[in-house]
């Protein structure tokens, strides 16, 4: 199956990333990809872009690169109730919102209370994306969560980067097992995402596919076959910036 979009990558304004925008769309132009989406993180990330950042996404253009663009942010999760860290009004201007747990913006959870989070933010219509849910710093009740996101039409992120050998999130790969368990048990679909922070990672899936053939997750329900199935998540005028 091909994959046609990558809906999680950052920039060098997010403060550990290294490339422009510019060079991110070019890169996933020149893979192949029919859609990125740029999802900076938010202001608590320290390092990040400050709130007027995400403001002026107004002035870009998202035909206007080498390939359709979408703006969007990787919220940080703040605490058990599931608040993050920008206002209502801002984030429902947002092109696409991913909402992660990050240890420089919250501090570690219980099992009880990283579910409360995530259960309230699979509530919130504002919200379209949980990123990538497999720290084993913050156990979740997989089953719980997958049936919120059932109810609310959200979707679930394999995060390619927390499978790379590079990366700090302990137990991503029996946790994506587990996830992906709940995910088929409560007819939840998934997205594909890489995480990338540079040029080169951009739609690289590669480690996300492995475990989702591991899983036995039916195909058909990774939305990253097509934009329409993307789009299906998102705010309905999204399909229309690229008629």
């Amino acid at each position: 199956m091909k994959y046609v979009l990558d809906s999680h990558t950052h920039t060098l304004v997010s403060g550990h990333a290294f490339q422009t925008l510019r060079e991110m769309t070019d890169a996933a132009y020149k893979k192949g990809l029919e859609l990125i989406a740029i999802t900076e993180h938010s202001v608590k990330m320290p390092g990040s872009c400050h709130e007027f950042y995400f403001q002026n996404y107004r002035i870009l253009d998202r035909n206007g690169y080498a390939l359709p663009t979408l703006f969007g942010v990787e919220l940080n999760i703040l605490d058990e109730k599931g608040s993050v860290d920008m206002d209502e009004d801002l984030l429902a201007a947002m092109d696409v919102a991913i909402a992660s747990l990050h240890p420089p913006c919250v501090r570690f959870m219980s099992k009880q209370e990283t579910t409360q989070s995530i259960v309230s933010l699979l509530n919130n219509p504002l919200i379209h994306i949980i990123g990538h849910l497999d720290d084993d710093r913050y156990p979740v009740d997989y089953d719980e969560a997958a049936r919120a996101a059932a109810a609310n039409h959200k979707l679930f992120e394999v995060n390619n980067s927390s499978l790379a050998s590079t990366s700090y999130r302990p137990g991503a790969h029996q946790n994506y097992l587990r996830l992906l368990e709940a995910c088929e048990k409560h007819g939840v679909e998934i997205i594909l995402n890489s995480d990338a922070h540079c040029d080169a990672l951009i739609g690289a899936h590669d480690n996300s596919l492995a475990v989702v053939k591991e899983s036995g997750f039916p195909e058909e329900r990774i939305v990253n076959d097509s934009l329409e199935h993307y789009f299906s998540y998102l705010r309905p005028e999204i399909k229309d910036y690229f008629k």
